[in-house]
């Protein structure tokens, strides 16, 4: 992405947000995606579960609230819930296992990180089950390499991943040990240089002959992962497909008649014939770029291999996913990057910003979301690039001290509540300032995220024949549980 996209990205997306409001009420599923529920369904139990971020709380228990029999007419902004109106099931959420962030991880002690991995991973914690994994080096690297650097090698005979050896295959093995549900996708930012036309892993474009010759490098790449205990599961073909970075840091333009080629000759069928399980996502870059989505989508032989499209929120907004699910609702959508400015002075608390983010991208039919770096250190080191990001937590670089950003309290209302397997249900309001999403696990609890942007409030849910009043406060993120 280009630089003031990444430094402006919370400012933009908040317009985003806004531009993006009528597009919160997602048209209803089809008659295929909905769920009906039973006539007279009743709650198990008539207390609501409530977890605030707000001020100084950190996602604090709050008072429970109590679902009583519907009478009169609400005095307070109301919030229809309709679980009869089904969407999207929910795959996870979780952020990208950079070179940058597994080095970060790897400078704390065994049993800091041990400690730390339980709270980022393990499902009775934060519970993050979704992880992006760099293709040789981005620009949160410690430097940047493939796995093949040097002269032209068609044959691939230099092919080595030992790099991610020292430290990316381990943190990525003791994450998985702690969450067995751990799913993974990886990106390449660059083919080797000696593939593109200027010869450099920092920005150019590639050259066509090689594509056959990359496909079996992706290839070998996945094999060499699988064969050291870290399967992948999905795979997009190239980070943000339509931006070369100036030549700054480690990129490609991708032609959409490149992606499209490259995918549909070579890619898919390679994994095909070699038997790979892994999943391809296609574009990998912003909402804004979605009339290509469906120019390449039209291509029937490029869908056989494709099943997703990847999606950064730097420009444009979510609804442009609705526009593409709905002319391709087989086609699924993910969230694949986006992260804070540590330069920010709301870096710490800039919860409602990313929580508000993630209600919108869900409903506009995401099924994960996946943050940029995990782990950075205080300055967004290491870094080979020109963008100040930061990361999820931050690692003091001197005293191994752990910080947790606003975003990392954003995801904890979601991921430490909302399962794998979840579906998005239908939720109607029409309060400004309030951002929401309803889910139900499969275990049939229902969850409510709600953002409230504006001064303190008090919100009346209705749900068929049932009622509940739940205050909110100013500036605060509110996660609700019922079954």
């Amino acid at each position: 992405m280009n630089q003031i996209s990444r430094r402006n990205f919370i400012g933009i997306s908040a317009l985003g947000l806004a531009a993006a409001a009528v597009s919160d009420v997602v048209p209803p599923a089809s008659a295929e995606e909905a769920k009906p529920a039973s006539a007279n369904e009743m709650l198990n139990s008539p207390e609501i579960s409530i977890w605030v971020t707000s001020g100084e709380e950190r996602f604090a228990v709050a008072p429970r609230a109590t679902w009583r029999p519907a009478a009169g007419t609400p005095v307070n902004d109301q919030l229809q819930l309709n679980p009869t109106i089904q969407f999207q099931e929910i795959l996870g959420f979780g952020g990208a296992f950079t070179d940058a962030t597994c080095y970060m991880f790897n400078q704390l002690a065994p049993p800091a990180r041990e400690k730390l991995f339980h709270e980022l991973f393990h499902p009775s914690e934060m519970g993050l089950n979704t992880g992006r994994v760099c293709v040789g080096s981005s620009d949160y690297s410690t430097k940047v390499y493939s796995y093949d650097d040097g002269e032209a090698d068609p044959e691939l005979t230099r092919f080595s991943i030992d790099h991610d050896r020292e430290y990316i295959l381990p943190i990525l093995r003791q994450a998985r040990q702690v969450n067995p549900d751990l799913f993974l996708f990886s990106t390449p930012w660059s083919p080797p240089g000696w593939m593109k036309f200027n010869n450099s892993m920092l920005g150019g474009s590639m050259r066509n002959h090689y594509f056959p010759v990359y496909a079996k490098y992706y290839l070998k790449f996945l094999q060499a992962y699988a064969a050291e205990g870290v399967p992948i599961q999905a795979l997009t073909s190239q980070n943000e497909v339509d931006t070369d970075q100036d030549g700054r840091m480690p990129a490609c333009l991708w032609g959409q008649e490149y992606e499209i080629e490259f995918v549909r000759d070579h890619l898919g069928p390679l994994l095909e014939s070699s038997g790979q399980p892994t999943k391809i996502w296609i574009l990998d870059h912003n909402y804004n770029l979605w009339g290509r989505v469906l120019d390449s989508l039209e291509d029937e032989k490029l869908r056989k291999y494709v099943n997703a499209v990847a999606w950064h929120g730097y420009y444009g907004t979510p609804d442009m996913m609705t526009k593409v699910h709905d002319v391709y609702p087989q086609v699924e959508m993910h969230w694949t990057e986006g992260g804070p400015d540590y330069t920010n002075p709301d870096y710490l608390t800039d919860w409602c910003k990313w929580a508000g983010t993630y209600s919108t991208v869900l409903r506009n039919w995401s099924r994960s979301i996946t943050a940029w770096n995990l782990a950075l250190d205080e300055l967004g080191r290491p870094n080979v690039g020109p963008f100040p990001c930061g990361g999820v937590v931050t690692i003091n670089s001197q005293s191994r001290e752990i910080t947790r950003s606003g975003q990392y309290w954003a995801f904890a209302h979601y991921s430490r509540v909302v399962r794998r397997g979840a579906r998005r249900f239908d939720s109607q309001s029409s309060t400004a300032d309030l951002r929401h999403v309803a889910l139900e696990n499969p275990d049939g609890q229902r969850v409510l995220v709600l953002t409230n942007t504006g001064l303190a409030k008090t919100i009346d849910l209705r749900l068929a024949d049932m009622a509940a009043s739940v205050p909110l406060k100013e500036n605060s993120v509110t996660t609700l549980a019922w079954r």
